[in-house]
């Protein structure tokens, strides 16, 4: 499992779901292309609804780490893109549906004029550490 941590000299966390510092673990690293809110079949889910979208890459993101024997948990590092300053309240919620303090990664939120379509709202980047005793190889 990955080590977090905070610093006394780091800015307070103010009850958000981050730390300012991940060790990676022993394991397999697993980069996660750019995860956005379309379903298996590539429908868009959450048409104009951020946290809809950004809770369809979260559940994206568990699919593709089961596959590798990964969980949420595994991620050490995340960066959230998203287009809206009003959908912040939303992102954080959402995030924090998936993550607690304890288990959280080092993240960076960045707000772009736009995406790869004009209808999503968020993406997320993930990075993960699986440990060597859960890793599978991918089919």
């Amino acid at each position: 499992m990955p080590t977090r941590f905070n610093p006394p000299s780091g800015w307070p966390q103010n009850g958000r779901a981050f730390n300012h510092g991940v060790v990676q673990p022993e394991g397999k690293v697993l980069h996660i292309t750019g995860q956005v809110a379309w379903d298996n079949e590539g429908r868009l889910i959450g048409t104009d609804d951020a946290e809809a979208q950004l809770r369809q890459c979260f559940e994206n993101t568990k699919l593709i780490l089961a596959h590798v024997g990964g969980r949420l948990d595994d991620i050490v590092s995340l960066t959230i893109y998203f287009l809206r300053r009003e959908d912040l309240p939303a992102i954080q919620k959402v995030r924090a549906s998936y993550f607690t303090a304890a288990d959280a990664p080092v993240s960076i939120l960045i707000q772009t004029p736009g995406l790869v379509v004009p209808e999503l709202l968020v993406e997320i980047v993930p990075i993960a550490v699986v440990p060597y005793t859960r890793y599978r190889a991918p089919a």
